[in-house]
């Protein structure tokens, strides 16, 4: 396609609004910053300046080489980069990488190979492989920091302690001792002083402690260090910026080749790693900012490389640090509500500024005091929460290891190490099955637990042989993974077993594997809460006669989406589906059809005379529901029985002992313990048209709600009470129609339950009078003050039948409090009520906040359940 040729299709049809050789009317576009960019630039500024001088201090480097980075790495990797919020800089944990080259080749060829590794982070972008950066295991990321943090504060404290640090770790400890027995008392207390104030700074009480708390604790430290420094006159080493003139550029790499290409790898990997990663994490403090802070596009990491890549090739070429994507001035961009890119710019228009302005101040300050800063963030580096998190997950050698090898033999050396054991550590879990057999009741039980593999089916072979012939048998299969060695040794011992007279039940099976049919044929691929005409685990219809329609036979369109071509369903569950129907059985060798309604050929089933689906009824389904409820029976018992047995037995032995009253509709498409995440003996529920909570004496002679919230609170002794409402509720639809039995009606039982709503409705009604009278808010029942209207944060009220089901919840939510009971445990404290609003369409839970006015319903966040 040529370039020439425009790229919309409606392009030629463009009208020019003026003439094409003058310019648009009106004024040009002026650059305008946002006030919350400008307040978070200026606290990333804060953090940035003494940050980069006493990571610079800690790599040997001159001190401008910290700001050249933290200007370049804010202005340039903040206009390219594809992390908007994100603030690039000389990262800690680049430290021991930079101060390690610069002891073996020199300033300048260091600042050469800061350029190679911006081409190299350029050629990577390009080739888009930033996704696959994170396939690294976060803890060797982890294990990596830890490390270098580990190796930074080692080497800190040399200097806090008034002397020069060594090369290494080791070096380090052995030289530590001596150290101790030659202490500087200034420097000492200089970094005493930076510390006490790091440490106490943000824990000041009271409303000081959250006026103080916005200016910068590392700001505070290290000018509370120089100003008490300068007006003692102790005499220490401070910063010494020499003259801009005399600043030392990059030059051309000078060293063995192989030594310079691990160099440009490992600053590669630890600038490439850090920075997406950063980027990944300041994607979820954006997403739990309130919906008020302004919208934020998600990163894109191809871009955010080589936006640091870019930066890289700048401070690299000016004599700067290598930059990379920095945690701490990050989340603090995020935490002061910046809003663009332009707050991360502006810092480093304002780091420039303080470069060539505040030189005088700057070199008051005391170097112990850097050090002292530099080495509090190394320990930081050494996450208490990561070590918990890699011990859940049991991946603790994995960090230990990469941690050591970083500190005793170096970043690319520990990373590499690292990533051995993880892979020794993967394959470990692999080949790691255990098998086991046993009898109970006649039955032969083999469970298999982990992933079966060809290296697991000798020990499956030997115990499966151990069945007797012709006994019945179960095999359960608890993993997700099945190779076809382990798969074709099991469907021979069942082909086997069977024909001489056993009979073999296979639970617990994951998706996509089926035993019991060929293996050409996708396993059934069905979540427990699929709805019926979404399962795709039926068998396909009896060919039909000659002749005879196939569409017609099949059920029609509606009849093609319900048994739709086997393993196409909505996605993958965890080891639930039924891979076999109800309408077959394996026993005794025999594959016998069942008699129910499901069986091809039998009344009521997909191709027989006067079922559904068929020419001779109406399409509505392929088979009668009756049949799906069996079939449903069946796959529980199949399939989710097995996994749950015990947690069941549990619960029968120990009786019912829910934490909540759940109050909801009756509704179809609200499922509790799916929105709640919820497992058998949770939730109590109760469930009516409309989520209804009758006030009291207003029952109409039916007392069930009033029952089940006296026994829930009384007996039970639930601790919470939800009422929840959702969208499209059909009582709400129909209190907006008028289909409920006025005060003193008669009506249907159905329109006599509607009048509940009324006041619901009349709440609504009073809201919209007074708002069009006042213009906000509504009168309370006494008129005597305005009550604002249920909303939802963050979005609008989509029509009048939203509104009436959030008034719904709140007015259930007072009635609840005029139950006795209720009353009671409230005063007491022992219970608490909560109001939800589930959006069906949008599958969003909202919750009303506890503290607002009026009732506002609060978008329940994403939280990261590893954390």
């Amino acid at each position: 396609m040529s370039a020439c040729v425009p790229a919309r299709a409606d392009s030629a049809r463009t009208k020019h609004v003026h003439p094409p050789h003058s310019p648009p009317p009106g004024g040009s576009r002026r650059f305008r910053v946002a006030g919350a960019d400008v307040s978070a630039a200026v606290a990333v500024f804060l953090i940035a300046l003494p940050l980069s001088l006493g990571i610079a201090l800690a790599t040997g480097a001159p001190l401008q080489a910290g700001l050249v980075a933290a200007a370049v790495g804010g202005i340039v990797a903040g206009r390219i980069g594809g992390c908007p919020l994100q603030v690039s800089g000389p990262a800690a944990g680049l430290t021991v990488v930079t101060a390690d080259l610069i002891q073996r080749y020199g300033w300048r060829t260091t600042c050469a190979i800061t350029v190679l590794a911006g081409l190299a982070q350029l050629g990577l972008g390009c080739l888009r492989v930033a996704r696959s950066a994170l396939a690294v295991s976060p803890a060797i990321v982890h294990g990596m920091l830890a490390g270098i943090g580990v190796t930074i504060a080692v080497a800190q404290l040399h200097i806090v302690l008034g002397g020069t640090p060594q090369s290494s770790v080791p070096d380090n400890l052995v030289a530590l001792p001596a150290q101790l027995a030659n202490l500087h008392p200034a420097d000492l207390a200089v970094s005493v002083l930076t510390l006490t104030l790091l440490l106490l700074w943000p824990r000041i009480p009271g409303r000081a402690g959250q006026v103080l708390g916005r200016l910068p604790a590392a700001l505070i430290a290290v000018a509370g260090a120089t100003a008490v420094a300068a007006l003692t006159g102790l005499i220490l080493p401070k910063v010494d910026l020499p003259s801009w003139s005399s600043h030392a550029l990059a030059a051309l790499p000078d060293g063995p080749v192989l030594g310079l290409v691990a160099a440009v790898l490992t600053t590669t990997l630890v600038c490439s790693v850090q920075s997406l990663l950063g980027a990944v994490a300041v994607d979820k403090l954006v997403a739990a900012r309130p919906a008020q802070a302004g919208h934020v596009k998600r990163s894109d990491l191809d871009r955010e490389l080589l936006g640091q890549g870019a930066a890289n090739i700048v401070s690299g070429s000016l004599g700067g640090l290598p930059v990379a994507g920095v945690a701490v001035r990050s989340s603090a961009n995020v935490a002061a509500g910046a809003v663009s890119r332009n707050s991360t710019m502006l810092h480093g228009v304002l780091v420039v500024i303080a470069a060539l302005l505040l030189v005088p101040a700057l070199e008051l300050i005391p170097l112990a005091s850097l050090a002292a800063l530099v080495m509090a963030v190394g320990l930081k580096m050494v996450s208490l929460n990561h070590i918990r998190t890699v011990t859940r997950h049991r991946e603790v050698l994995v960090y230990a290891v990469t941690t050591g090898g970083v500190v005793f033999l170096g970043v690319l050396e520990g990373v590499a190490l690292g990533i051995a054991v993880a892979v020794g550590v993967a394959l470990h879990r692999l080949t790691r099955t255990r098998i086991t057999h046993h009898e109970a009741e006649g039955v032969h039980h083999v469970h298999v637990r982990g992933q079966l593999t060809f290296l697991a089916v000798p020990r499956l072979s030997r115990l499966l042989h151990q069945v007797p012939q012709g006994a019945d048998a179960v095999v359960e299969l608890d993993g997700s993974f099945m190779d076809h060695a382990a798969y074709e040794t099991l469907q021979d011992w069942q082909k086997t077993h069977t024909a001489q007279g056993g009979s073999v039940d296979i639970s617990g099976r994951r998706p996509g594997t089926r035993i019991s049919e060929p293996a050409e044929t996708e396993g059934c691929r069905c979540r427990p809460w699929t709805p019926w005409r979404n399962h795709q685990c039926d068998r396909p219809p009896a060919a039909p006669p000659p002749g005879t329609d196939r569409q017609a036979t099949a059920g029609g369109p509606r009849g093609r989406s319900r048994s739709g071509p086997v393993g196409k369903g909505p996605g993958t569950a965890s080891g639930t589906a039924a891979a076999e129907t109800a309408a077959h059985k394996t026993t005794g060798g025999t594959t016998a059809p069942a008699t129910g309604p499901s069986a091809p050929g039998a009344p009521g089933a997909p191709g027989a005379p006067g079922t559904p689906g068929t020419p001779d009824g109406p399409a509505r389904s392929a088979r009668p529901a009756g049949g799906e409820l069996a079939r449903g029976i069946s796959a529980f018992h199949r399939n989710t029985a097995p996994l749950m047995r015990r947690e069941l037995a549990r619960l029968a032995r120990e009786g019912q002992q829910p934490s909540q009253l759940f109050l909801t509709c009756a509704d179809s498409r609200v499922v509790t313990s799916m929105i709640t995440s919820s497992g058998p003996g949770d939730l109590f529920v109760v469930r009516n048209v409309g989520n209804f909570v009758p006030l009291p004496g207003e029952e109409s002679g039916d007392d069930s709600v009033a029952a089940a919230i006296e026994y829930a609170v009384d007996v039970l002794k639930v601790r919470s009470l939800t009422v929840c409402g959702h969208s499209g509720c059909g009582a709400v639809q129909a209190l907006l129609g008028a289909g409920h039995a006025g005060p003193g009606g008669r009506g249907t039982p159905l329109q006599r339950w509607l009048r509940h709503g009324l006041p619901s409705l009349d709440r609504v009604h009073a809201d919209a009078d007074a708002g069009s009278g006042s213009g906000s808010g509504s009168a309370d029942h006494t008129g005597s003050r305005p009550r604002p209207r249920p909303r939802l944060a963050g979005r609008g009220i989509a029509d009048a039948a939203e509104q009436l089901c959030l008034a719904n919840v709140v007015q259930q939510l007072e009635h609840l409090r005029a139950h006795a009971s209720v009353a009671r445990a409230l005063r007491s404290g022992d219970l608490e009520l909560h109001g939800m609003y589930f959006d069906v369409g949008e599958a969003q839970s909202y919750l009303l906040a506890q503290d607002a006015e009026g009732g506002v319903f609060e978008l329940v966040p994403e939280i990261d359940l590893t954390a």
